[in-house]
């Protein structure tokens, strides 16, 4: 007997080449495929049930290498149908009970998937990321704490002036205290710059799009201690201006010295599958 399936669908669109999806893995062993209702192809694949059940579907999202692995290989069915044609990318682990089903959800959203397609024909998706530039090598690095110093009696210890350290000249408890209030402003004037900057390039890119997007900032985690993610955005672009949208951003990176600046790209329009945010 074989096993329960269900149907994975990873995109939708109005027609799309099965040519361009032959010999994609996608989450199982069956082939990826498309089905058609009306104007609208959906790209699916049946994949066992018992593998996206509640519980197994929790506990895989828990498995980083298999998240991973997951969501690449949904990301690869995507972009290669956004290669032919125009393309709605649905949801991670948007699933149906079979065909059926498929068809009923593509006629009952119909005109909103037509009216995104719509925006979405000849436009692609760009990310733009912007971190502070890291700090130069002979910026000021004063210890968080004073050195320790030798253990004085409580009569010696009466002896020396509030912040002055055991052992050291008056005055340097006070020279200390500066350095770390030197730094601490410098690293405020950084990131205030750094965020400015970060305005400036999101208000350029936004005058080359049609839509666009500010999405949350990664944390150190991924960024590393390093540097600091202050902007995260994608850009709905024609597919026209690709070079028009690199060569703003090579002039970016010269004139925003304070930062670093990522383009990545082009992608599946995945921000822009409900609309975006209009300029």
């Amino acid at each position: 007997m074989t096993s329960p399936t269900v149907i994975y669908a990873f995109a939708v669109c109005r027609r799309c080449d099965p040519a361009a999806l032959a010999g994609l893995p996608g989450l199982a062993t069956a082939p990826v495929r498309t089905l058609a209702a009306g104007p609208l192809t959906a790209v699916v694949q049946d994949v066992p049930a018992a593998d996206f059940a509640e519980d197994a579907l929790r506990q895989r999202l828990t498995d980083r290498e298999e998240l991973e692995r997951c969501a690449r290989a949904h990301h690869e069915v995507i972009m290669a149908a956004s290669a032919v044609t125009p393309t709605v990318p649905l949801p991670f682990a948007t699933l149906y009970l079979g065909d059926a089903r498929v068809r009923a959800a593509l006629r009952e959203k119909e005109e909103s998937f037509l009216a995104a397609l719509g925006r979405l024909t000849g436009r692609v998706e760009w990310g733009v990321k912007v971190y502070t530039a890291p700090a130069p090598p002979d910026a000021p690095t004063p210890p968080e704490s004073p050195a320790p110093s030798p253990a004085l009696s409580p009569g010696a210890a009466s002896t020396l002036s509030p912040g002055t350290a055991p052992g050291a000249p008056a005055g340097s408890g006070r020279a200390y205290l500066e350095r770390v209030r030197g730094r601490r402003q410098l690293r405020e004037r950084r990131q205030n710059a750094a965020l400015q900057a970060a305005e400036r390039v999101d208000a350029v890119v936004r005058g080359l799009a049609v839509a666009a997007r500010r999405l949350r900032p990664h944390g150190v985690e991924v960024t590393g201690a390093h540097r600091t993610h202050v902007l995260n955005a994608a850009y709905l672009v024609d597919s026209a201006r690709a070079d028009e949208l690199r060569a703003t951003l090579e002039a970016l990176r010269r004139e925003e010295t304070a930062v670093q600046i990522e383009l990545s790209g082009p992608w599946a329009p995945y921000s822009f599958a409900d609309g975006g945010v209009p300029r």
